[in-house]
């Protein structure tokens, strides 16, 4: 009934599925981002990543549940599980937002941000498949680790310059076509980088995540 292998890498691969799930959702919300014309067509496809994200997530619950020695701690395992397929829904929540708002085109500053979320997901992927041999490959995982959180540094600054950008443009706006256009876009946008700034302080938290267990088993 229990499985006692110490060797056994099923967890690893799980979390390594979800962590390509959540790096194809952020390459196509890049792709939103860029051309809004492709926003229909990728919500079927984000909401297919979702509900295989959450496959995974009750498969690698239900391992656990069996398992009576785990490769990590059972709770880094929970924990880690459920972060990536909460990683995955952020993306489904912030394209249905720009669907919600009919958005149409984004800032420069949004497809730089949605660039950060491809290339900090990646970095996750990264390090997941190295995570099969932890204290060989604790190097490179830690570099994975520490270019997100410098991807979520950046993001944070991008994300406070373009906040202050649409306050300047709704303000110019307002005087030229009327404040009611002006806010309106200024809300829309706000909410939708909003949504951005918090997936990029996701993959972070994941990332932390991916430190601590390389600092408990290196």
């Amino acid at each position: 009934m229990f499985n006692f292998s110490r060797k056994d890498t099923e967890f690893f691969d799980l979390f390594l599925e979800n962590a390509k799930y959540f790096h194809l959702g952020a390459v196509l919300l890049d792709e939103v981002i860029k051309d809004p014309n492709k926003t229909f067509e990728r919500i079927e496809e984000i909401l297919g990543l979702e509900s295989a994200a959450d496959e995974v997530n009750e498969r690698i619950i239900a391992k656990l549940n069996l398992s009576f020695i785990t490769p990590i701690d059972r709770e880094d395992i929970y924990s880690i599980a459920g972060e990536l397929a909460t990683g995955v829904d952020m993306l489904h929540d912030a394209l249905q937002r720009i669907i919600m708002y009919h958005a149409g085109h984004a800032t420069e500053k949004s497809a730089r941000m949605t660039k950060l979320l491809v290339d900090s997901t990646n970095e996750l992927l990264r390090a997941f498949e190295l995570m099969h041999d932890i204290k060989k490959n604790q190097r490179e995982m830690l570099d994975a680790v520490h270019k997100v959180s410098d991807y979520e540094s950046r993001g944070d600054h991008i994300y406070r310059e373009d906040i202050g950008a649409l306050f300047d443009e709704a303000e110019v706006a307002a005087k030229e076509h009327g404040a009611s256009k002006a806010v309106i876009h200024l809300i829309k946008w706000k909410d939708i980088l909003e949504d951005l700034e918090q997936t990029l302080d996701h993959c972070k938290k994941i990332g932390d995540m991916i430190r601590g267990v390389v600092m408990k088993y290196a």
